[in-house]
């Protein structure tokens, strides 16, 4: 009588690794084509489908669809969290002005056909933004740049592709392209119908719900994948208990399935990904305004130590720097390492300080006050350094030459 063998160790831990580099590579990039550098990617998609389905159903509330030639993760994100705008190819956020026409692009190909030169396109956006009651003048330069940029959106989703012309300079240049237009991919877009949804509060209500079946767990799950740092105090009494509850057991599916590690505080966690893959904000990294952020959050979560564990545990995840204290940190932090800066922040110590506050705001380490002050997050701690000088070939010793921080923080 035959017997089914079961498989080896060996093989469970390599099938656990694909299944867990294709999640990865489904957070990373929600729409997965097989023509794009994913194609590796996708291939483990579809060989690992019915697992990932349950994977991102039961532990997030995603909705995973895998197409011939395509995979998308529904990601339903935070709801009203605007802190990860869609960015143009210059780095510079969608303003709502390019959320609208990319939308209206979006409408415009539905109607349309499989190939077409971008000066059609341009038509059919015009009659469906009149059709939205949308003012657009796309003879005007900023609606032509705004219109680019949806539609390079488009393009680097693999939905379009020049195919001849120069799209590049359309916008200012008017030149001529020939898009072909990948209609399968383009009805993967479209997350939900608008159907039923009175304006866009319900439409962000509607996302920021965790699934029925998931409840608090889905919701704390998403937190904690979705963003920097999970806040204590941003959970409600019912997130709360069940992370309480269940915190040092969700290490283990969060490294199983996800390669990511949880760094857990009485304030609350933070997702690590050693790999550094899983982020669209870089910190600590390289760069004059992130080491001047590094240099100046440690000096703050050093200063801000005392009083915090002295403070009401709700009290102790933000602490607050007022705008005195964060002038002369930077002060501080600019007069013993401002030689190691680029020239704009050795020259300009204000737009110095601007820049590595946006970082700190990007992490979710910092918040600004209405007053000016600084909310520092009790998880800065973590990034407390020591610097060190490398000497160069010169003599002279230089910040930021060699290796600042040689210790994995």
């Amino acid at each position: 009588m035959s017997r089914v063998q079961r498989p080896s160790p060996a093989e469970d831990v390599h099938l656990t690794a694909e299944r867990r580099r294709a999640a990865r590579a489904l957070l990373r990039a929600p729409l997965l084509h097989a023509d794009g550098s994913d194609a590796d990617e996708l291939r483990l998609v579809r060989r690992h489908r019915a697992e990932l389905e349950r994977l991102f159903a039961d532990g997030l509330g995603y909705r995973l669809v895998v197409e011939p030639g395509s995979a998308r993760l529904y990601k339903s994100g935070l709801g009203r969290d605007a802190s990860r705008p869609l960015r143009r190819r210059s780095g510079r956020p969608f303003t709502p002005r390019a959320y609208a026409l990319l939308c209206v692009t979006i409408a415009a190909l539905g109607r349309g056909k499989g190939q077409l030169l971008v000066d059609e396109l341009v038509a059919q956006v015009r009659s469906v933004a009149v059709e939205a009651g949308l003012d657009v003048d796309l003879d005007a330069i900023a609606d032509r740049r705004d219109l680019y940029a949806a539609m390079s959106a488009l393009v680097d989703l693999g939905v379009l592709r020049e195919r001849d012309g120069d799209l590049e300079h359309w916008a200012e240049q008017r030149t001529a392209s020939l898009l072909d237009v990948r209609r399968e991919r383009l009805a993967l877009l479209v997350a939900a119908t608008l159907g039923g949804m009175a304006g866009p509060d319900d439409l962000l209500g509607t996302a920021a719900l965790p699934s029925a079946i998931g409840g608090a767990r889905v919701a704390v799950r998403r937190r904690l994948v979705e963003s920097p740092v999970l806040s204590a105090d941003e959970l409600t009494e019912e997130q709360a208990e069940w992370w309480r509850r269940n915190r040092n057991r969700e290490r283990e599916w969060f490294t199983d399935r996800l390669g990511l590690d949880l760094e857990l505080r009485a304030e609350g966690a933070m997702a690590i990904d050693a790999d550094g893959e899983l982020t669209d904000v870089e910190f600590p990294g390289g760069g004059s305004a992130r080491h001047f952020a590094l240099l100046l959050v440690e000096r703050l979560a050093d200063q801000l130590r005392s009083d915090a564990r002295e403070a009401p545990a709700p009290e102790r995840v933000w602490r607050r720097a007022p705008p005195e204290l964060v002038a002369r940190a930077a002060a501080a932090v600019h007069t013993e390492w401002g030689a190691g800066f680029k020239k704009e922040h050795r020259d300009d110590p204000a737009s110095a300080l601007a820049d590595a506050r946006s970082q700190l705001v990007d992490a979710g380490l910092v918040r600004m006050d209405e007053d000016g002050a600084w909310l520092v997050h009790a998880v800065a701690a973590r990034y407390t350094v020591r610097a060190s000088l490398a000497e160069p070939s010169g003599g002279q010793r230089s910040l930021f030459e060699e290796k600042l921080f040689e210790e994995d923080q």
